[in-house]
């Protein structure tokens, strides 16, 4: 089992930035690819981006492409989501998330999650 632990999230103004952490712990398996999705008030849970261990493979939503990065720190076990260019439409709980399978991340049906962090985007 791997503990999925997020921090970062807060409230910031529409074209403001924010960087999520998501740090691991507790997992079988080193090679593990995680990953970020969120959802939004009203709205079903959404994929936002993944990334493998060694980063070959690494997807991103398109409402997300060109504003938001995905990258590891593999040392340290722990993913980061650097949020650029903030929108209203950005405004979501985000949950990490981890498997060692890249494909069930995104199909969003990953073995773990973390309890997600609240990121509020004011216009």
């Amino acid at each position: 089992q791997v503990r999925l632990v997020e921090s970062g999230g807060g409230l910031v103004q529409a074209g403001g930035s924010l960087r999520l952490s998501c740090a691991a712990s507790g997992r079988t398996f080193s090679n593990y690819a995680m990953g970020w999705f969120r959802q939004a008030p009203g709205k079903e849970r959404e994929f936002v981006a993944v990334r493998s261990w060694s980063g070959g493979s690494t997807y991103y939503a398109d409402s997300v492409k060109g504003r938001f990065t995905i990258f590891r720190d593999n040392a340290k076990d722990t993913v980061y989501l650097q949020m650029n260019s903030l929108k209203p439409e950005d405004t979501a709980v985000y949950y990490c998330a981890a498997d060692s399978v890249v494909i069930k991340l995104r199909r969003g049906v990953p073995d773990n999650w973390g309890q997600g962090t609240q990121v509020t985007v004011s216009s």
